[in-house]
Formats: C-alpha cells, structure tokens, sequence
C-alpha cells in the first residue's frame, strides 16, 4: 500500500475526528514518508524511508488492521 504523492493523509481509524489521528505524506522527490500526529502539527514530523512504511503496513495488514 502507498500514498498518493501530494498532501498529508490521515489514517483511516481516525474518523471524524481532525485531532486524533496520525497523518502521512509522501516525502519530496519520494524519498521515504514523513509522518506528524494531528494534534501537534506544528511539530516536525519524523522521516521513514519507503521500504519501512512499506514493511509497517504490510505487518498491520498481516495483523488484520
């Protein structure tokens, strides 16, 4: 599973909810994913190269989330 290439994308579980959830985008150039907590988005978000998120939500999904 990947993201779209523009934007910040909240996770799904979050709901309706804008302050409760974690959101993900596309680092430039494609070089990985950036990833904030919604409630804090004036924080600098953490950097993940692509093969981690990859193996992230390939563990979720094996999970069944």
């Amino acid at each position: 599973m990947s993201l779209p290439s523009t934007g910040w994308h909240k996770s799904s579980y979050s709901g309706e909810r804008e302050d409760a959830c974690v959101e993900a985008a596309v680092a430039a150039g494609g070089a990985g994913v950036r990833v904030r907590d919604s409630k804090d988005r004036d924080r600098r978000p953490f950097s993940v190269s692509a093969r981690a998120w990859s193996g992230f939500l390939n563990a979720l999904h094996a999970d069944g989330v």
